[in-house]
């Protein structure tokens, strides 16, 4: 309950990708003295995420405290049959730690986690972060308008796009900084303004500094850097009687191979391909609508798009075109004159109706089977689908990298991961990399392997912090897994948790029982502001 002091009760700290191989050198160069110093004084340890273990599913698993198919969301886009748009905090069928806490009178502040535009409406404040707009509306209303007038500038994103050469790599690790800086000051505003029970700071470029910068070490003790000091910040002025830090996975190198499992399923007489339509799922021709004062959260292909696919159609493709420019010295312009809108329709990809079984997203980690009766245009009756299934996880599971090394530690029904009412949104054969080593794509490019795309990526283990009043530093925190975070919060803030949460409440603090709690009857829309978010979703580079 309320300290009865200024001083937060219990703060949250999310550290987007932190885990212990990236902190214990991060410690050994004196870069994160404020999080060494939680660590030394508390319990810490791994914190086993989620499957998918990807920041649009992983957080809302975090804050409500059940599996996705309790809450829903299982990657960066939704599916409405073979369509798709980006996911918002509508999707996310289940009531947040901060609604739950509301019930025992207990107030919240909350900075920058992901996926909670719109915001709730809480006693309290909201500033949503990764996947809501730029300029994200917040609670209460004005709140964002507030915050810039007391502490200047405030941004949800980078003030340019991943891959933009007109800024140096030092002055986008600049802009990074920045962001730090901005979650810090929202946060430690809002907190001496609202006086909240429960605080929640989320730092999110700690995650993709990995991906823009290939784990640069200099780059990534330099972020850290600027976290840690807007931590250290925060446990001054904020008095936290109780510091929790968690993580929605770890990060690490991807040193074998790049598996596109939809050539592999193409061979198998799974997959069809078509060239046309919009391509595989993904934000980019969203984003570059966006860019454009376009206020839509799908897209289709236009007329440059359609001509482009028909150009493919009798053996002219948008990489011909770019070969010949190249050839002419117009390197310069081939980006103009061979747009990524062009190139998704001039591909090759998954024709998803005409496919029996085929991946849709490579961050989903596993494949969905064409059913009747479920997906629009399913061929797989409900009599084979089971059989279908079992065939697919026994080719799938023989799988081997040209090394004779298996690409899958696992491949099992989704049952094995998901369970509850929207299960069936979930993929049908969950396929877990070979400890997270091996790199998935969905991308029909010709040939099963290649070098991975991205030399870092996520992880399965994250971490879990706990420090302050009432802690057990001594508790072990062996099996902690990111479905704990919330029922130990709610916990630690002297309340019981949800009977529907999958978690359980971690050693470091006392046990307070199970309650029924309403059941969640939020809004399904997927209503937006006149400024959305899509155009900066690609440049983490986590879809195709």
């Amino acid at each position: 309950m309320s300290n009865g002091n200024d001083g937060l009760d219990t703060l949250l700290i999310g550290i987007d990708a932190a885990c212990e191989p990236v902190l214990e050198r991060l410690i050994e160069t004196d870069s994160i003295p404020n999080l060494e110093s939680l660590i030394d004084r508390g319990a810490s340890g791994p914190l086993t995420s989620q499957i998918p273990p990807w920041t649009p599913s992983a957080w809302p698993s975090m804050y409500t405290g059940v599996n996705p198919g309790k809450h829903g969301v299982y990657g960066f886009v939704t599916f409405d049959g073979y369509d798709w748009e980006v996911v918002t905090a509508n999707h996310v069928r289940e009531h947040a730690l901060w609604t739950l806490l509301e019930s025992h009178d207990l107030t919240s502040v909350i900075v920058n986690v992901p996926v909670t535009y719109p915001a709730d409406e809480i006693d309290g404040a909201i500033v949503p972060g990764f996947i809501g707009p730029e300029n994200p509306k917040g609670h209460p209303e004005g709140i964002l308008e507030e915050i810039r007038e007391e502490i200047g500038e405030y941004r949800v994103y980078p003030n340019y796009s991943r891959g933009d050469d007109h800024k140096t790599d030092r002055e986008k690790m600049d802009e990074y900084c920045a962001l730090a800086r901005m979650r810090g000051e929202a946060f430690r505003y809002l907190t001496g303004r609202f006086e909240p029970d429960f605080g929640f700071v989320e730092f999110q470029k700690t995650d993709t500094v990995f991906h823009e910068f290939e784990g640069d070490v200099e780059k990534v003790q330099r972020i850290y850097e600027a976290t840690d000091e807007q931590i250290g910040r925060i446990l001054e002025e904020c008095e936290p009687d109780r510091v929790f830090v968690a993580s929605d996975h770890g990060m690490g190198p991807y040193e074998n191979y790049e598996f596109r499992v939809n050539e592999f399923l193409r061979e198998e007489g799974y997959v069809e391909a078509v060239t046309g339509g919009k391509g595989m799922p993904s934000w980019n021709p969203i984003r570059n609508q966006l860019q454009a004062g376009d206020d839509e959260t799908r897209w289709e292909p236009g007329t440059v798009e359609r001509l482009a696919a028909k150009a493919a159609s009798i053996g002219i493709t948008p990489k011909q075109v770019g070969r010949v420019l190249r050839r002419v010295g117009l390197d310069s312009v081939v980006k103009r004159y061979v747009p990524s809108g062009v190139t998704r329709t001039g591909s090759e990809q998954v024709d998803f109706p005409s496919s029996r079984a085929y991946m849709r997203a490579r961050t989903e980690l596993g494949v969905r089977i064409n059913l009747e009766g479920r997906d629009p245009e399913g061929i797989v009756s409900q009599d084979e689908y089971e059989n279908v299934r079992r065939e697919l996880i026994d080719r799938l599971s023989g799988v081997r990298t040209p090394d004779g090394d298996p690409v899958f530690g696992e491949v099992v029904p989704r049952e094995e991961y998901f369970w509850g009412p929207y299960v069936d949104e979930a993929v049908d054969v969950i396929t877990v990399p070979n400890e997270f080593d091996q790199f998935l794509s969905a991308q029909l490019v010709g040939t099963q392997f290649g070098p991975p795309t991205e030399p870092w990526n996520h992880k399965l283990d994250g971490l879990f912090v706990a420090t302050g009043e009432g802690i057990d530093a001594d508790a072990d925190l062996s099996g902690a897994h990111l479905f704990d975070v919330a029922p130990t919060i709610m916990a630690a803030l002297g309340v019981p948790h949800s009977d529907r949460m999958d978690g359980s409440v971690l050693p470091v603090v006392e046990e307070m029982g199970v309650e029924e709690y309403p059941a969640y009857a939020g809004d399904e829309s997927t209503t937006r502001d006149d400024e959305t978010v899509e155009k900066r979703l690609a440049d983490l580079g986590y879809l195709e």
